[in-house]
């Protein structure tokens, strides 16, 4: 390992002492001004908690485009069951294994830590040179952009942004997929739990979750879909009423884990167990290949109730669920390979008296995206509840012109003797959001390997890291006057 690589893994596992959870930024916002402020760089702030960190140029590139290096602070906080790891104060524990550096038990917040320690790395290191730059650090990318829909205009001044919140190295992204997030509540009715009834409760666990734009293709299970089918082939079976259902974390992750309680008649438990094992059996049959990890436990419950939902309403309920589309809703014509359009049904969750269902939609084409959030809408209203899209942002169309891109272009194939390869993704990136309110903006997204984001399984490659970091100084050196 080098010793550049060795500095910004070094960087990397310090902002990885500091709690960084999405919409609770507060700590690895001051962490991040204290070392700007300790190295001696301008740097500004605004009511987001967005960052702007001035570097300025080396000799000789005063004359140089100024560029803007961007990524976001916040990080997925995922855990294996049974995991006490606590997000809001416990650090994240570093594994290394070979070429790999993964997380003990958690996502290991690669996505996009690994930016920010790039970023800071070239800011502190005296011996490169490079135009000058600023670090765009933004906030709540995860849970919505919310942090680059805040900026306002003349918060950066650089008209070239690299963004680095890819994840393939040797592949440079130049769009991505536009986004809304829309909300249903259905009304629920309940009554009480009758004396000859017990309740059991059952998980859907086991599965490889991920980043629900870019494993949204990969046939990797929803537990939220899969929570819904079970409930509806043991009320086929048996007289089983719906108690509490709740399911997934974050609504660009792949639920890796649903809960269903249900009270029984005292005489009907066997009667659950054998339907229950039926669609288990049934489950592992079509997931015989990627979720091979799928199991359904049976238990008592975690917590104690005292009501059931109505007849009525539990049919409501399970109906929603299952007309709600889950997963590709088109591909795109145009590229060969890539989701246009897409849903996630990320959280569902028995709130007071209304079912919660979060659903994330993607697509390139924004007519098709309100098509899908308007088909989900109608979901709701023929159940009788209510939508609403609660946050969007836009996608961000490929310019195959672009003067940044063929610079990048030329610097790789000179540095590596190969062709990157360009790509647009289905994920959504803030480049979309800081195009749309920093005119002229010219953009490019890479960054190192990292596989299985927003999941535990989260993991980065050592190398690939070294790879990225040789390819950003070169492109630095492309820019002297």
């Amino acid at each position: 390992m080098n010793a550049a690589i060795e500095r910004i893994l070094s960087i990397f596992e310090e902002l990885n002492k500091i709690p960084r959870q999405s919409e609770k930024e507060e700590k690895i916002h001051k962490w991040l001004m204290d070392w700007a402020a300790d190295k001696g760089f301008k740097c500004d702030t605004d009511d987001s908690l967005n960052i702007n960190i001035k570097i300025p140029p080396s000799p000789g590139y005063e004359k140089a485009p100024g560029l803007v290096l961007q990524g976001h602070m916040d990080m997925v906080c995922e855990k294996v069951e049974g995991s006490k790891h606590d997000f809001s104060k416990d650090p994240i524990k570093h594994v290394i294994d070979g070429d790999w550096l993964s997380a003990d038990g958690t996502s290991l917040g690669a996505d996009n830590g690994i930016a920010i320690a790039m970023a800071l790395a070239a800011a502190s290191d005296k011996d490169i040179e490079h135009p000058a730059f600023e670090i765009l650090i933004t906030t709540a990318e995860e849970t919505g952009l919310y942090g680059a829909n805040a900026l306002k205009p003349g918060f950066v001044e650089g008209k070239i942004l690299l963004n680095l919140d890819s994840e393939d190295e040797g592949v440079f992204t130049v769009g991505c997929a536009g986004g809304n997030d829309t909300l249903i509540h259905l009304p629920v009715e309940f009554e009480e739990i009758p004396e000859d009834f017990e309740l059991i409760q059952l998980t859907v666990t086991g599965l490889l979750g991920g980043h629900s734009g870019v494993d949204i293709n990969s046939n990797r299970e929803s537990s939220n879909v899969l929570i819904s089918r079970l409930i509806s082939d043991v009320r086929m079976e048996i007289d089983a009423r719906l108690v509490d259902l709740f399911g997934g974390t974050a609504h660009n992750s792949l639920a890796r884990k649903s809960d269903a309680v249900f009270a029984v008649k005292k005489g009907d438990k066997d009667k659950l167990h054998s339907a229950v094992k039926s669609t288990e059996a049934l489950f592992k049959i079509e997931n015989s290949v990627v979720d091979t990890g799928l199991n359904i436990k049976i238990d008592a419950p975690s917590k104690t109730y005292d009501r059931m939902l109505m007849q009525e309403s539990a049919v409501k309920a399970i109906n929603l669920l299952l007309s709600i589309p889950h997963g590709v809703l088109r591909m795109s014509a145009a590229i060969e390979g890539l989701v246009q359009t897409s849903n996630n049904i990320a959280i569902i969750k028995l709130e007071e008296d209304s079912l919660f269902i979060h659903n994330s939609q993607r697509s390139s084409v924004m007519s098709d995206l309100n098509f899908a959030s308007q088909r989900i809408e109608a979901s709701a209203q023929l159940a009788g509840g209510e939508s609403e899209v609660i946050q969007k942002y836009p996608a961000w169309m490929p310019n195959m012109d672009s003067p940044l891109l063929k610079k990048c272009k030329d610097v790789y194939s000179n540095s590596f003797g190969r062709e990157p390869v360009i790509e647009a993704i289905h994920a959504g990136l803030e480049c979309g959001v800081v195009g749309s309110i920093f005119e002229g903006m010219d953009m490019i997204s890479f960054g190192p390997n990292i596989f299985d984001c927003h999941s535990p399984d989260e993991r980065m490659q050592i190398s690939s890291v070294g790879s990225v970091w040789d390819f950003m100084i070169a492109l630095f050196k492309s820019f002297k006057n």
